[in-house]
């Protein structure tokens, strides 16, 4: 099935661009981003989130990945995750009544280009189901008598549509982003992401806690 490299990236493709379209936190984040500051606000995030899954996808490459995925590190992890997603809900739920009552919310370095990379990458080092992904992604018994090297080429492919992807994603919103204005827009914005990070918060609290 993976007797050539274009096959083993290609199937690192497919598998990274069916995960990373669906709705989840990174997408809305960097939805709200590029309405705020535009494009590399928002790509940025992506580029940061790439770079955790690179560190994750490389763990499971050294086998240490085998051991990252014991109960009480997805423990940890899922209960960073879910607290950084509410410290995010929080953030954008305030900015938005804040945008309602006509203050101030300027928050520069928040939503600042290295921002975006360093919370990009925080959100994907502090998901415990990157693991999983990975060692489900590269740990088909039909890869792993392959090598590192047909390993490297799988996850080259995942990363190339996930940036892809962010690209596509960050145009489409700016499209948006051009025809929208005002700050019924702004509070609208930073509302909807502020409840859609409770709702990823909620629904990562049920899968990590359940029997």
């Amino acid at each position: 099935m993976f007797d050539t490299p274009i096959a083993l990236y290609f199937y690192g493709f497919l598998l990274g661009w069916s995960v990373a379209w669906p709705p989840g936190p990174i997408n809305a984040e960097i939805a709200r981003r590029c309405l705020a500051r535009g494009f590399w606000a928002g790509y940025g995030l992506i580029l940061g989130a790439t770079t955790g899954d690179v560190l994750w996808a490389l763990t499971v490459v050294l086998g240490v990945g085998v051991l990252l995925q014991g109960p009480a590190m997805r423990l940890v992890l899922g209960v960073l995750s879910i607290s950084l997603l509410l410290v995010l809900a929080w953030t954008f739920l305030r900015g938005a009544w804040r945008s309602l009552r006509g203050e101030a919310t300027a928050a520069p370095r928040f939503d600042s280009h290295r921002a975006s990379y360093l919370l990009g990458l925080t959100l994907a080092l502090t998901s415990p189901w990157n693991i999983a992904f990975w060692l489900a992604a590269i740990g088909r018994p039909e890869l792993s008598g392959q090598g590192p090297l047909a390993l490297l080429i799988v996850i080259a492919g995942v990363v190339s549509a996930v940036l892809l992807w962010g690209f596509v994603w960050s145009g489409v919103v700016l499209s948006l982003r051009a025809t929208a204005s005002g700050r019924s827009w702004d509070v609208a914005v930073k509302a909807l992401t502020g409840m859609l990070m409770l709702y990823f918060a909620t629904t990562s609290t049920l899968r990590l806690f359940a029997p």
